[in-house]
């Protein structure tokens, strides 16, 4: 269980890193070189038209073309 929440934290902090501000664009050949690990999310949020956000706490990602992804910050916990 320490490794896994290891791991998520670390997931967190690359996704933080990566997007500075609400959202950003980056490839997956970027999360891999960091050491992000896909396997490891907290939770998924599908949205209305069918897309599938993973989520790793706060921070999600969302898969385009082309290996690229978009990063996002959920604010909606922030008061």
């Amino acid at each position: 269980m320490r490794n896994i929440n290891n791991q998520l934290k670390k997931n967190r902090r690359i996704l933080e890193a990566l997007c500075p501000d609400d959202k950003s664009k980056v490839t997956k050949s970027i999360l891999l070189s960091k050491g992000f690990d896909f396997n490891h999310i907290t939770h998924i949020r599908p949205t209305l038209k069918g897309s599938i956000y993973h989520f790793v706490y706060d921070y999600g990602y969302l898969e385009l073309d082309h290996d690229f992804y978009l990063i996002v910050k959920d604010n909606r916990l922030e008061k």
